[in-house]
């Protein structure tokens, strides 16, 4: 008799994406709201995705089996 399938974490799939070779990117934080308090410089640094440190992708492959 077959498994049943898996559901992906709802909340965890809007956040990460899986790259080409198989890392996950994620957004940085801290471009929400008040940005106009923050330097330029900051806000250059946070913008853009990053890729997810080694440590944590262990549980993002069990949140999002499928992805």
């Amino acid at each position: 008799m077959a498994r049943q399938k898996l559901k992906n974490h709802s909340g965890a799939s809007k956040r990460f994406k899986r790259t080409g070779s198989g890392k996950w990117m994620r957004r940085k934080a801290g471009m929400r709201h008040i940005l106009t308090s923050k330097h330029p410089e900051q806000k250059r640094r946070l913008s853009g995705s990053e890729i997810v440190r080694p440590e944590d992708s262990y549980a993002l492959d069990r949140l999002l089996p499928y992805k």
